[in-house]
């Protein structure tokens, strides 16, 4: 019996200002006026997307000791441009990101729900965890937690927003006859969530929405990451971008699903992915070399370089060779506030490799940071690209893809309007919106209700 097609999931992460981006391009605008949020969410509507990402930025990164100077545009607050979003989008799924090592269960709740009202069912909620003390700094209790309790905390985070999400019934509002007043079916029962973490006595103020709750995302990778995503979540990111890491990935995250009562298709795998579309195949090898040398200048190629050497390396030449001093062991002290130091967990062997490349193929620095920090997953004719991003789905490398634009916020247009068509051509992307929620975007059922029995109030 042959494998059924899978349908193909798209989503827009809006990136803001980063690496990924090349805000020197001359077609790239504003990373923080409502206007460039409008715009890009336009162009993922108009190509059927399931819905736009947007992360969270607590604070701005630093590197020896100065602020980065790619982030230095900031980043608004998330539930703002959602909730103004959700007033000029029709069908698009709103996601973004909250931390849950820093904010309280009742209040992010509360927003997410005003959120999936405000939007008639579009929220989703990416649950995420803060590693480090600098990002602390900002908010009142301060520090940071272990990862084992980073997790922990999350995990009873996320149950108790489920409480305050479903101690709602199902929103249904009749009108009774006899006594010409509106009678609601059910009012909210009582919320009691008492842990470690939590000491929550009280009510909700919010009742469900279309789509019974938002959608939960969860992006982290460890062991801890994965177990959690498993056992709680709807859709996992990943950064796994090769077919055979996909199918790793995709597998083992499935894999581990059944423990926990679930299906393979209750928790989807949506890795990000970058991409380059031109004419042909040539041409979009030759226009994303060009895009690698704009997102990685002499400056940047230094700050990548100090952040797997952990020492000042502003003295050295970027397209001169890799430093052949070694890197300094212990805690990161060079960059703070970036994810990306953690992903150098072995900084000699790193450092041995980027020389060995760099020895092997006659390098620079700088070309072998832009040959060993390339991200664009995608490259090729508007015909490859979209074959190939099927060809990855069908493979069971993933479920779809949260595509990242390297102009903001025009960088969707292109793939929207010379993909998008190849892949409703092939029957693997949707040509019209078939229903109204996120969930419905994404094949997932309306979750059962979790929390306390409804109290029996009529009003």
């Amino acid at each position: 019996m042959s494998k059924p097609i899978k349908q193909v999931h798209l989503a827009a992460h809006f990136p803001g200002v980063n690496n990924t981006t090349v805000w020197s391009d001359p077609r790239s605008g504003s990373h923080i006026e409502f206007k460039s949020f409008v715009e890009f969410a336009a162009a993922a509507e108009r190509g059927k997307f399931d819905f736009l990402f947007l992360a969270e930025g607590l604070r701005l990164r630093e590197q020896n000791d100065k602020i980065y100077d790619l982030d230095v545009v900031g980043r608004p607050d998330t539930f703002t441009v959602l909730a103004a979003l959700a007033a000029v989008t029709e069908h698009l799924g709103l996601t973004g990101t909250i931390n849950s090592t820093f904010n309280e269960p009742y209040e992010v709740a509360r927003q997410f729900a005003s959120l999936d009202q405000l939007s008639a069912g579009r929220a989703a909620w990416n649950v995420v965890t803060s590693w480090d003390a600098f990002t602390g700094e900002n908010f009142r209790r301060g520090g940071f937690l272990a990862q084992d309790q980073r997790y922990a905390r999350a995990k009873s985070f996320l149950d108790a927003a489920r409480e305050l999400f479903d101690s709602w019934p199902a929103d249904e509002v009749v009108a009774d006859k006899d006594s010409g007043v509106f009678v609601r079916d059910g009012l909210p029962g009582p919320v009691s969530y008492h842990d470690a973490h939590f000491d929550i006595e009280g009510q909700f103020t919010v009742p469900r929405s279309p789509q019974g709750r938002p959608v939960i995302f969860q992006a982290g990778d460890s062991e801890e990451g994965r177990e959690f995503a498993a056992s709680t979540a709807d859709a996992i990111f990943s950064r796994h971008g090769t077919l055979e890491a996909g199918q790793a990935f995709f597998s083992d995250i499935k894999g581990r699903l059944a423990k926990y009562g679930r299906r393979p298709e209750d928790l989807l795998v949506l890795p990000a992915a970058t991409f380059v579309v031109a004419d042909t195949d040539a041409e979009a090898i030759e226009l994303a070399a060009e895009v690698r040398r704009q997102q990685v200048s002499g400056q940047t190629a230094i700050k990548f370089a100090e952040q797997v050497w952990n020492r000042d390396l502003s003295s050295y030449d970027p397209d001169g060779p890799v430093p052949e001093i070694d890197p300094l062991e212990g805690e990161h002290t060079i960059a703070r506030g970036r994810a990306s130091v953690r992903m150098y967990t072995d900084r000699l062997a790193t450092a041995r490799e980027w020389r060995e490349i760099g020895a092997q193929h006659k390098l620079s620095l700088r070309d072998v940071v832009v040959h060993t920090t390339a991200r664009q997953n995608f490259v090729g004719s508007p015909t490859t690209v979209a074959h190939t991003i099927n060809d990855y789905v069908q493979a069971d490398a993933s479920d779809g893809f949260i595509l990242v634009p390297h102009i903001t916020p025009s960088g969707l247009d292109h793939f929207v309007d010379t993909v998008v068509p190849i892949l409703q051509d092939l029957g693997v992307h949707r040509s019209e919106y078939t229903g109204t929620t996120l969930r419905d975007h994404l094949g997932l059922p309306v979750p059962e209700r979790e929390g306390r029995e409804d109290a029996q109030v009529a009003s």
